[in-house]
Formats: C-alpha cells, structure tokens, sequence
C-alpha cells in the first residue's frame, strides 16, 4: 500500500510543475488540493451517479425542496453505505476534459453540481479565484486533463490510501510554504510525540475490539493532529472506530482539514471554521482526546469584549491572562471537554491533552496573575501530568523553544501529586536544509527514548519528577520602616512658604522652637510641632481645617524631612495587643516550636511600647520588596533565615492576603525548566586560559610581522 501511495502523491506532486509562472511553489496548493479532492470525489461518486442524476431529475420537475438530503442518501460507495454527499451535474472529469474550450464555465458548473456541504469547503478554498487565474495564464485544460489521467477510484484506492495521500500532500505544500506555515502547520514528528505522550499510556484500552474513540484538536489546521492521531490508532487497532472533531479560524485551512475527513470517510466526524475562544461548535460534545498546537502569543482583544459578559470561561471563573498572550485560554477550553472520570466507572472514563506552548506559559505573570492563577488552577486539581521541553529551531516559522505539555483529569495511581518533566532540549539532528526556521527535528530514536522517559516515571539527568506543590510558592510583601530626619534650611522654607505663605509666621514659631540643626526622631520633633501649633496667638494663622490642613501637614513635612538610614524609624500608629491567631494566618505550616508570640507580633510589624500596646511603623515605600516562599516551608521560618539577618528591621505585611485562601501572602505557580535542569560547569583553569591567550598573541605578532617585514 505504502508504494502505491507515494507514487500516487509524487505523480500528483509532479502535475505542480505545470502551474509554475502564473504561481508561485508556495501557492501551488491552491490548485492541487482542491483539485485532488474533486478528484477523488469524482471518482467515488461514480458508481452511484446515474442512480443520483435519475433522481435528481425527477425531484427537479416536481419541485420538492431539500433535495440535499435525499440525494446524499442515495449517492453510495462501494461497500453500498451513503457517502453523505453527491453531485448532480451531468459532468465529470471525464466530460470535463472532452471540452478544451468551455473548461472554465464547465468546471466552475461541476462543482456548483455539489451538495451543500462540499459546496461550503470549496467556498473556503475560494477555488473559483484559481480557476480564473489558471484560465487566463492557459493551465487549466492541462491540469484537469492531468488530474482525469490519475485513477483514484476506491477500488483501486481505498480510503486509507487515500488519506495518507492527501495527508503527504498537505505535509509537502506546506513545507514549500514554509514562511507561514507555523501558523497552520506542526513538524510531523513534533505531532507523533504528542500522540505518542497521549496515548501511549492507554494502550491496552485503545488495542481492545470494537472501542469507539473520540479526539478533537480546536486549532486543528489542515488537520495533521488529527491524521497523525488516526494513524496511531489504527496501527495499534484496526477495529477501532475513530471519530474526529476541529475547528479552526482560517478559512483555507478549514477547507483542507474538511476534505481530509470526507476523504478518508469519516461521516461521524466534524471540522468547523470558527473562532475557538468565542465559538463553541460542540456545545454537548466531550471528547477521550484532545491535542493543540494553539498560536503563540495570540492577541485575545478582540474576543474579549465577548468573553468579559459570560459569568466564566469555559468553566474556569478565575482571573484570565494578560490581553497580548490568550494560548493558556485554549487549554482551559479542551480541558471543558474533559469527559467526567470516575474510577471503574465506564460512562465517566476521563479525558487526556497534548498541547503545544511556547515558554511564557511557564512562568510568564507574578503571584496572582491570570497566567498563575490558572497553573494553580490546573495544579492543584492535580490535572498536570508531564511537560516536555523541545530544541528550539523546531518550527518552520519561528526558532524559539517549545513545550509539550500533557494534561489529564485521570492521572494513573503512581502519577497523583506528581509532575514530571522531561529536558529534550538537547536530542535534536541538524537537517540537511533548513525549511524556514526549521533547523532541527527529532528522529525516530529520540522520539522512542522520549516516550519511554514518559512511561518510566523516574529521575534522571533529563527527566525529573516533582510533588505538585513543589512549583507553589507564597509571595509576601516584605516591608521596612520609614526613617527621616528633619532640618529647617533655607531651601526649605522657600518650598514651603511659596505653597503655604499663610504659615509664615507659624514657621516661624517652629523654627524658634526646633533651631535649624538636623533632628533624628521625627515623631518627636513632630509632636513639638503640632505644640506649637496649638499654642500660637490668635492672631497667627495655623492648620486649616479639613482637607486643606491634612495637605499643609503633608506639604510640611515632605519639605523639611528626608530619608535618613540613622534615624528613628516613624511610627505610623499605636495598637491594642490582640491575640495571635496562628492558625488563621499560617494555616498548615509548622512553626518554628521556639518562637514566641512577642517574637512574632514583631516579624509582623507589631512592636510592644512597654505600656500594652503595640506601636506600628510606617513603612517605606522605597524599601518595599517581595519574597518568593516556597509553599512547602513556612513563612516564619523562611524570613529569620534569609531575611532577618541582612535587614534586622523588616517585617512581613499582614494586608498582602491571598485572594482565594485569605491566607498571608497571594499563592503563584510557576515552572523554571532551566533552573530544574541546570548543570553547573566549572571555568576552565587560568592557567589553561592564560597559555591559550599567549598562543593568540603569538599568532597575531606573527602575522603582523608579515605584514611589516
């Protein structure tokens, strides 16, 4: 079979060269898939034609409407099941090349002759453009009268053949098309590790007699997810029956994955054009499979004004992520067509997915983001099996490094709490010739070594397995007090007199009061302004009331204070001592069994005034910084340790809350591949380096000795 179809897809290939002038190679798909898909249609269509034209005459006088129906009925392959569409023009390849001179007219009728649903795919292909085009460079007879010398009756041709035709063609245009191909096309070996990390672990389910399996890709392209996954499944069981579903946003793309289907005879299966992230073609559809590889860094701005009226998206009501990178929202859309799971439950067998990211999805977003909150949100339902890191130079239409990762809601037994990830960073073979950014691909060994890395399950220098929480982590505010130091200089009277001339002579009083050399305490030196204030004659004018005072105090001291490390901190206000609820706010950790409840109040920002109270501090802004903690040690702990040390005044802001636990300090996940798989390498020896420099020299005074002598 395998010879059979290669020699079909190069003879196709071969007909490409007439279209070369009035077409570009990468353009040359336009003609040659819609072609081979009339083609293959005539040719299926065939047996069944007379029968179709009968009818179809008939039901034309009497006027019945919805004729569509009857005639995909009627029209029959081979083995006498309805095909689902047919054709009614008198015309067929045959005819078609009969007729040099009406060629255009005749072929733009045959295809009008179509049902509906294949009508719809060549309105995508927008094959009417290229017939024009071929007509008026003089190709078109020579291509049809080609393409009626191909045989592709299903006879001769049946439709795995057939498929893997199609498929290889596809492969090839959009390998000629390499400038754009990224955006619709995934390297082949790139889609049999994903089918591969997909179903491999379920092997002894999809091998079984007569099991029916559902896969669905929603940025399906020309399809080739979808093909590859069949492929899988068919070498591994040829009773399985296999129904596939896609939708994708380009037009073109559609077009082919649609006549993909119809081609290899998938009745149960659907592909839709249509938007993924607003557009729900399968509303009541859940599927055993899903794979992707979603766009890289799509811009979701125009769907959001849509996704921001529904009450969540696709089940996921927590914060989405940023407008400028929508790729996460692909995955929370296939993990809503996860089939519920229960163990031993046959109606509730669960769901797995492949998808392909670029990095940002790793880590992109801080603690409480919407990329973080949706791997917490995938983590801690414990949906997140295994990540794969690719080379880069992988895809056809951009270098950068790309990952797989593998999502499930039926993880096996040895798998819960886990995530594994596997570096292939590393495992490429250079290509003979680049195909656009394409530089690098993986073969078969590398492919074999990474599945079985997948199965194992075990720690290695390229495969690493970790708890869930160990990507957790709590990112607490740490905070330090504000120091300031007051001083009355000229300058800063003159700032402050041409803003508030009004309290010229009140300045005065303090000045009287305070001198003119710099005071350390400014909550001293504030309470003897605030005296004086108080004391001033009648005639003098003091604070305004309301806003305008509350803006003279702030204007004052922002003009005669500046930081200084060697003052005493401000202190903000004055607290009741309240009880320490440890558990409310570090709900879960083990604290150190020696800290005391003084100890903490103080790692809290609350410090005893001797009097019983608690004296808070202001905090400075511009010592404001953030700790990222991991979520299996304990706060307290972490900050005496790496903290306390280095800066003995801080403390930990009690009001940076998490927004879903209320707990102290927002919880953010993220997935550092390189600092994982990091390996450290020693410098060289100086000596080693310092000879090798010395070599340099001499070769360079050698040289220019030449050049002078």
């Amino acid at each position: 079979m395998s010879a059979s179809f290669q020699q079909l897809a190069n003879f196709i290939w071969s007909v490409a060269d007439l279209l070369r002038g009035p077409y570009r190679p990468p353009q040359y798909e336009r003609v040659m898939l819609p072609l081979t898909v009339l083609r293959r249609f005539d040719a299926v269509l065939a047996p069944s034609k007379t029968a179709v034209l009968k009818r179809y005459a008939e039901l034309s006088s009497k006027g019945i409407p919805n004729i569509d129906a009857i005639l995909n009925h009627l029209a029959k392959g081979e083995d006498g099941a309805p095909l689902g569409f047919h054709n009614h023009s008198q015309l067929d390849f045959q005819k078609l090349k009969g007729d040099p001179d009406n060629i255009g007219r005749h072929l733009a009728d045959y295809i009008a002759g179509f049902s509906e649903n294949i009508r719809k795919i060549f309105e995508r292909f927008e094959f009417d453009k290229e017939i024009e085009k071929l007509e008026e460079s003089n190709r078109l007879y020579q291509v049809v009268a080609q393409f009626a010398e191909i045989d592709l009756h299903p006879r001769k041709v049946d439709n795995i053949t057939m498929g893997l035709v199609f498929e290889d063609l596809i492969r090839r245009f959009n390998e000629a098309a390499n400038e754009t191909a990224g955006d619709h096309f995934t390297p082949r070996e790139v889609i049999q590790l994903m089918v591969n990390l997909l179903l491999e672990p379920d092997t002894s389910v999809l091998t079984q007699a007569g099991v029916i399996v559902t896969i669905c890709d929603p940025a399906c392209g020309t399809g080739g997810m979808l093909a590859e996954a069949q492929n899988w499944i068919r070498a591994h069981n040829d009773q399985a029956t296999v129904k596939v579903f896609g939708q994708d946003y380009n037009p073109r793309s559609y077009a082919v994955a649609a006549s993909d289907l119809l081609i290899k005879g998938h009745k149960d299966g659907q592909v839709v054009l249509g938007n993924t992230l607003t557009d729900d073609p399968f509303p009541d559809h859940r599927f055993d499979y899903l794979l992707a590889n979603p766009p890289f860094g799509v811009d979701w701005k125009a769907e959001k004004k849509i996704i921001d009226r529904w009450p969540n998206f696709r089940g996921y009501s927590g914060k989405l992520p940023r407008i400028n990178d929508g790729a996460l929202l692909f995955l929370i859309y296939m993990m809503s067509k996860f089939q519920d799971y229960k163990a031993g439950d046959r109606d509730k067998p669960g769901s797995r997915t492949a998808i392909v990211f670029n990095g940002s999805p790793l880590f992109t977003g801080g603690a409480g983001s919407g990329e973080s909150e949706i791997r917490r949100w995938i983590i801690e339902r414990d949906q997140l099996e295994a990540i794969v890191a690719l080379p880069e130079q992988m895809f056809y239409n951009t270098g950068i490094g790309t990952f797989i990762w593998v999502v499930t809601n039926r993880k096996s037994h040895h798998r819960k709490g886990k995530i594994q990830l596997i570096d292939a960073r590393e495992r490429y073979t250079p290509m003979k010739r680049s195909l656009g950014d394409k530089r690098r691909y993986l073969d078969q060994a590398a492919l074999d070594t990474i599945t079985r890395e997948h199965g194992a399950m075990e720690n290695s220098q390229t495969s690493r397995v970790f708890d869930n929480g160990d990507f957790g982590y709590r990112r607490i505010t740490v905070l330090r007090p504000l120091r300031l130091r007051f001083q009355i200089t000229e300058d800063a009277r003159e700032r402050f007199l041409n803003t508030c001339p009004e309290l010229f002579d009140a300045l005065q009083a303090v000045q009287d009061a305070l001198g003119t050399e710099p005071l350390l305490d400014w909550n001293d030196t504030w309470d003897t302004v605030q005296q004086v204030f108080k004391t001033l004659p009648d005639d003098v004018e003091g604070w305004a009331k309301g806003a305008k005072g509350a803006a003279q105090k702030k204007i004052f001291r922002d003009c005669f204070t500046i930081v200084d490390p060697e003052a005493a901190p401000v202190i903000a206000r004055h607290h009741k001592v309240e009880p320490l609820d440890r558990s409310a706010l570090f709900p879960g950790q083990t604290l150190p069994a020696d800290i005391t409840n003084d100890e903490l109040h103080v790692l809290l920002g609350l410090h005893p005034d001797g009097k019983g109270k608690h004296i808070e501090y202001e905090p400075d802004p511009a010592l404001k910084d953030f700790e990222n903690i991991p979520l299996k040690e304990d706060i307290v702990s972490y900050v005496l340790r790496e903290v306390r040390p280095y800066v003995a005044d801080a403390w930990i802001d009690r009001e940076t809350r998490d927004e879903q636990d209320g707990r102290l300090g927002k919880v953010g996940y993220e997935i550092n591949f390189n600092r994982v798989f990091f390996r450290y390498q020693p410098p060289r020896p100086l000596a080693e380096i310092d000879a090798e420099l010395a070599e340099v020299e001499k070769r360079i005074l050698g040289l220019l000795r030449e050049v002078t002598e």
